[in-house]
């Protein structure tokens, strides 16, 4: 299993597109090809990447503006993490589980030679599902957090019963505890 490289289970043609190519076509090559995300290419070169959440966010923020008049290098991260094809496929796993991620292009001098995705590795290693599977409970675990520290900063909680009298009401936060406004008020 340790010597088993990346170049041995990657995608040898992923689908790639060209950086100006707008957001439209970029979603409709996603469903043909029944992918969840392109890698932008020039001449070789990867220089960006879309996701479909990253598509879903261009037309939630930028819903003004027509999908076709958007190119998939204007919404590209700049930053895009890689592996080398001579990376084993452990590496990999620890590097998708660090930046939680669950593809990676795979770069060889400078050029796109592949994409390793954890379907890639689960096909040629189902014993690495318990990995996978923390890699996907760490990423829910962050998002619950985030919305706990969301809800801890809610000044109200929409119903329930009063700690301080019992009541069933609308509830606040006051001093670390859930009163309903009468009790609010009283303080």
């Amino acid at each position: 299993m340790k010597n088993i490289l990346v170049a041995d289970v990657m995608t040898r043609l992923p689908i790639i597109i060209k950086p100006d190519t707008n957001l439209l076509e970029c979603a409709k090559k996603m469903v043909r090809n029944k992918v969840g995300s392109l890698l932008l290419v020039n001449k070789k070169r990867l220089v960006g990447f879309v996701a479909q959440k990253d598509i879903l966010w261009a037309l939630i923020k930028k819903s003004k503006e027509d999908l076709s008049k958007i190119k998939a290098i204007d919404i590209s991260p700049r930053k895009i993490a890689t592996i080398k094809p001579l990376a084993t496929i452990e590496e990999a796993l620890n590097k998708m589980k660090k930046l939680k991620f669950e593809t990676l292009p795979v770069i060889h001098e400078g050029e796109l030679v592949g994409m390793i995705t954890v379907r890639d590795i689960l096909a040629f290693h189902p014993e690495f599902y318990p990995e996978v599977k923390e890699i996907a409970e760490i990423r829910e675990l962050s998002k619950k957090l985030k919305r706990i520290k969301k809800a801890k900063e809610r000044e109200f909680i929409n119903e329930g019963i009063c700690e301080e009298c019992g009541n069933t009401d609308i509830l606040y936060k006051t001093d670390g505890i859930l009163i309903c406004e009468s009790c609010r008020n009283l303080r």
